[in-house]
């Protein structure tokens, strides 16, 4: 026979189909209404992991504790092995043996870590992030978009067009600039050639780091080329070589004006992206945007300068959204009549 409680809930017989509840062990306490605030306490989701298994996050924070401090003694002991070596140092075996084991060790550890960061669901980004400090992976990828600009701009492919309502290219005055420095850079790295024709090790490595510098100097400019800024529906992308790429939504953009400016003074919350030492276009903002630093510092910015090689076409633009959305409603007919 089925007994139900005052209140019309089936006992729990009834609940257990047909079976006496189970008693509480002696000791133990399970939180009532009191221990929740008055409601009835809700039950969690059993564990999925086995038993005794750390959870994710703390074997990536423990992986990070143990790698990190030895890619910190590792990398810079290779450095310094290699600068030794071009310098003519002799370097005992032994010495030179721990180091490329570590370094080795280091390479494989990094390895499996990832692989199980990955097994875990993380993503290729991720496990990365997880793996190497963000400062590491800002300075990264500031290298491969000047690298990857110097292949768009071979090939006539800017990136972020696709889809923009308008596009304002903005490296014109500086291309006889940065021309010359590269040109100076190449003079250098023949010079250097002639004086080091004798130390054939030395001339490698410096021959090397030369033409990384030149092509570092066009990728600059070819960024400033490949990405223009961009207006797409009520988005602005202003941008500057590879190491500024700021969103400003149209509706926090106060005041723009023409303003021709040759000289910038540093001053909190403004952010000038010159070109050719020169900025045209003035834009207030009534909210403050991140545009973090290139090792990833926040920086809250109000006031943007910059410039385009168009001014005009940009700010007459800009005037023309910003009077759309603060245009007065039309106004209203007079009351009907009774």
């Amino acid at each position: 026979m089925t007994t139900r409680l005052d209140d019309g809930r089936p006992s729990a017989t009834e609940r257990s189909g047909g079976r006496p509840a189970e008693t509480e062990a002696p000791g133990s306490r399970r939180p009532g209404p009191a221990a929740s605030g008055g409601h009835p306490a809700e039950t969690e989701a059993p564990d999925s992991r086995p038993r005794g298994a750390a959870p994710p996050g703390a074997v990536r924070a423990r992986t990070v504790r143990l790698l990190r401090p030895l890619a910190y003694v590792v990398l810079p002991a290779e450095v310094v092995l290699a600068v030794l070596l071009v310098g003519g140092v002799r370097i005992p075996g032994p010495v030179w043996a721990v180091a490329e084991l570590l370094a080795v060790v280091l390479l494989l550890a990094e390895g499996v870590s990832y692989l199980r960061l990955r097994r875990r669901g993380l993503s290729r980004r991720a496990a990365v992030a997880e793996l190497v400090p963000d400062p590491v992976l800002r300075i990264m990828g500031h290298e491969l978009r000047i690298m990857t600009s110097l292949a768009r701009w071979v090939a006539r492919r800017p990136q972020g067009v696709d889809g923009a309502d308008a596009v304002f290219p903005h490296a014109r005055d500086q291309a006889a600039l940065m021309y010359g420095f590269a040109f100076v850079c190449l003079v250098e790295t023949v010079g250097m050639s002639y004086l080091l024709a004798d130390r054939p090790l030395v001339h490698a490595v410096v021959l090397v780091l030369d033409v990384y510098t030149v092509l570092f100097v066009l990728g600059l400019h070819a960024a400033a080329v490949t990405r223009p800024h961009t207006l797409t529906g009520n988005v602005l992308r202003l941008r500057q070589a590879a190491h500024v790429d700021v969103r400003v939504p149209v509706d926090l953009i106060a005041s723009v004006r023409h303003e021709l400016l040759f000289t910038h003074e540093k001053a909190e919350g403004e952010l000038d992206l010159a070109v050719g030492s020169q900025t045209s276009v003035t834009i207030e903002l009534s909210e403050p945007v991140d545009v973090p630093r290139l090792l990833g510092a926040p920086r809250p910015v109000r006031v943007l300068r910059v410039h385009a090689d168009d001014p005009r076409a940009l700010l007459d633009r800009l005037r023309r959204l910003t009077r759309e959305r603060t245009a007065p409603s039309p106004p209203q007919g007079p009351p009907p009549s009774v």
